[in-house]
């Protein structure tokens, strides 16, 4: 069994692939992988970075590019509120690159790894005709997983932080500016909000993904997953400052903040103790219902999506 992707050339492909695979693939489709191993659940993903995809070797220092690359893999494990423990990192770069550079890129994804109580413990080192930064991550649970099949008609969705700065950064550094400083930040030191998924969890979250593809694509994952229609009120989207408009909020991808279903029990008082405990924004975006796919509407009227990113 694989769970149910969104639309999209990127997972048509994966959907492909799934059906060249046929029985030898089980339990993929989610942002983690969730096995047993001797009695313990554990969660396992990874995310590859490739340079002039993700990023340009001008826009960041090789510590940035290390940091941002094992962020973004952790962040699966806060997808499904995992606790991280490892993460193994395979490393592609020119013979011309310094050395210094290789242990710069090194240090900066041990203190991603670190920042959410992981070590670094391993990888491989490869040449390459540009830089290339594949990581692998290892969580174990203390509670039940969340997956992104667990939304229900009803269900409150919420989402953490404040969207659009790193397409802010991205539109910057692309029109050959240097990106506004919390945008910049943004873009090369994403938070896996490991701890917070767990809080979510503990609080009733029945469905979470992280926002790596952007607001309305991956809500189209977990209308999906879960059979529902996610509606979404896009004056509702919190807007990072450097954000020039709303439709950046919807659309920007890489953010790494959490998209979650939460009960309707779950309200205002308890986004205010998430805020108080995290200093990060907990805001309801809108609801899950009866239906297909994701309806984004503005002043009760549905609004076309335009500027999504694509791999393919």
């Amino acid at each position: 069994m694989t769970t149910p992707l969104g639309p999209g050339p990127e997972f048509d492909r994966i959907r492909r692939i799934w059906g060249r695979l046929g029985k030898r693939v089980a339990g993929a489709g989610d942002d983690c992988a969730i096995v047993e191993m001797g009695g313990t659940r554990m969660a396992l993903s990874m995310d590859v970075s490739v340079e002039r995809v993700h990023f340009n070797l001008g826009w960041m220092s090789p510590a940035e590019i290390g940091y941002r690359a094992a962020a973004a893999a952790l962040s699966d494990l806060a997808a499904v509120a995992a606790i991280p423990k490892g993460i193994l990192v395979g490393l592609g770069v020119s013979g011309e690159w310094p050395e210094e550079h290789v242990a710069e890129l090194m240090d900066g994804a041990g203190n991603a790894a670190q920042s959410v109580g992981a070590v670094v413990w391993g990888g491989d080192l490869v040449q390459s005709d540009r830089v290339i930064v594949d990581v692998a991550v290892v969580g174990e649970f203390d509670g039940a997983p969340v997956l992104r099949g667990g939304a229900t008609a009803g269900d409150g969705l919420w989402v953490t932080g404040a969207l659009g700065g790193p397409k802010a950064a991205l539109d910057a550094w692309m029109n050959g500016r240097e990106p506004e400083a919390s945008a910049r930040d943004r873009f090369v030191r994403p938070v896996p909000r490991a701890a917070e998924a767990r809080w979510l969890r503990d609080r009733g979250a029945k469905a979470m993904i992280d926002l790596s593809d952007g607001l309305a694509a991956d809500a189209g994952h977990v209308a999906a997953a879960s059979g529902v229609q996610c509606m979404l009120d896009a004056d509702r989207v919190p807007r990072h400052a450097a954000a020039r408009e709303l439709m950046d909020a919807l659309v920007s991808g890489e953010e790494y903040e959490l998209f979650v279903a939460m009960p309707e029990s779950f309200g205002e008082v308890q986004a205010v103790e998430f805020v108080q405990q995290f200093g990060a924004g907990l805001t309801r975006i809108g609801s899950a219902r009866e239906g297909r796919g994701v309806v984004v509407e503005r002043k009760g009227k549905p609004i076309r999506m335009s500027g999504e990113f694509r791999h393919f």
